[in-house]
């Protein structure tokens, strides 16, 4: 069998190609990140697994790929560039890849958390337009951060708030359990947390799940952070949070449209920190990325795992 990484950045086809084994099957890694959805059938040929990092895969573009029965999607956000079903009706599977960036990921929430809570990205921006601007900073320890939707990344957030003497309280819509975290309904989460973290897959049940009137239901001046799918939270609602000071600060790494448009108006808003859809972006979790999605090939074409 034959793989091709459809839009690999420099640094994921480095990876890619200095994990892929001689013993393992054909990988041409395509180094045009920036490839359109009509140019991938020239590219895959008859290639039989596509592997895909960030380009869109129409069901009327997969027909056009006569090899094509697999696609291996690096992360869990199918859903935003690919219809899984429609594909799985055309006879061409969708594998995800989960756990890799954990850490990665959680880091980042922490890190946007602390950001928003000391003001450092505007103190920044004043700063080096030459003004001596201080802000006032929130003490988190002993503050309470509510994570919404716990799987691996929000258990690593877990992990850290609480080494930070933070309470954690979490909800997710199936049963979990956590060292030291509570689990409450979602209605005493909002009200009761100063930080509020959302860790939710985007689907249909979520989109748009932090709605204006949940957003009305939490802490005046809540922290709100989103390292999960911009689409989770409904962007006007959370805009309009920010500029009547509901949300006292927003701490960002995803956006309903990515790359974000410049004037967006979320880069007019001074208590919101932004960051580039990066959250993932460690040389730790590359390497778990590209193996997982080496070993998904593997698995698929027969070629059992060596140590």
């Amino acid at each position: 069998m034959k793989a091709v990484f459809i839009d690999a950045n420099d640094t994921l086809a480095d990876v890619a190609e200095r994990l892929h084994r001689a013993d393992d099957l054909v990988l041409h890694v395509n180094r045009q990140p920036d490839i359109t959805p009509e140019q991938i059938p020239a590219v895959m040929g008859d290639a039989n697994i596509l592997i895909v990092d960030h380009t869109s895969v129409p069901v009327d573009i997969a027909k056009r790929c006569p090899g094509l029965k697999h696609v291996v999607f690096l992360g869990t956000g199918a859903r935003s560039y690919m219809n899984p079903e429609e594909l799985a009706e055309q006879g061409i599977e969708v594998h995800i890849i989960k756990g890799y960036g954990d850490t990665a990921v959680a880091e980042c929430a922490f890190a946007l958390m602390w950001a928003c809570a000391k003001g450092f990205a505007a103190m920044d921006r004043g700063m080096r337009a030459g003004n001596w601007l201080r802000t006032n900073g929130i003490e988190l320890t002993g503050k309470t951060l509510g994570l919404i939707g716990f799987g691996g990344i929000a258990g690593e957030m877990a992990r850290l708030a609480l080494g930070a003497g933070m309470e954690v309280i979490a909800w997710n819509r199936s049963p979990k359990t956590y060292p030291g975290v509570k689990f409450v309904a979602l209605e005493e989460l909002l009200a009761r947390s100063h930080v509020i973290s959302v860790h939710l897959l985007l689907n249909d049940d979520t989109r748009g799940f932090i709605s204006a009137q949940r957003i009305a239901a939490m802490r005046d001046g809540v922290i709100l952070v989103n390292t999960a799918r911009g689409a989770v939270i409904d962007e006007q609602a959370m805009i309009a949070g920010l500029t009547s000071g509901k949300i006292g600060h927003a701490g960002l790494d995803v956006f309903d449209i990515e790359p974000m448009p410049a004037n967006h108006p979320l880069t007019k808003i001074e208590n919101v920190t932004l960051s580039a859809h990066s959250a993932f972006r460690t040389p730790e979790a590359s390497d778990n990325l590209i193996e997982a999605s080496l070993n998904h090939c593997r698995r698929i074409s027969g070629i059992g795992r060596q140590s």
